[in-house]
């Protein structure tokens, strides 16, 4: 459990978006591999089921699971520019169930 509450927190990231928005596939990856560097943890697997528009405030609740452990995660979108689309991860503080 401590683990997991490491992995709490927000972080933003730029990611090149092809059509004003980023695959839910695309944001899962980098939803995970954001937290891994971040905490030096590896979740087991990160699912999110819609892809995350550009436009400033708009959400997509994911699913981060960790050793047999579930959160939700919300990622919100800051806007895009230049092409990139920066946006926040945070993960909730108490598991899900």
């Amino acid at each position: 459990m401590k683990k997991l509450a490491v992995l709490l927190g927000a972080v933003a990231l730029a990611l090149v978006g092809c059509s004003s928005s980023v695959s839910a596939d695309d944001l899962a990856d980098e939803v995970k591999s954001a937290l891994t560097e971040q905490v030096g943890i590896e979740p087991d697997s990160v699912e999110c089921p819609d892809p995350l528009p550009a436009e400033e405030g708009s959400e997509v609740r994911c699913t981060l699971t960790h050793e047999g452990t579930s959160f939700g995660v919300t990622v919100t979108s800051k806007g895009e520019t230049d092409g990139n689309i920066e946006f926040d991860i945070q993960v909730d503080e108490t598991p899900e169930g």
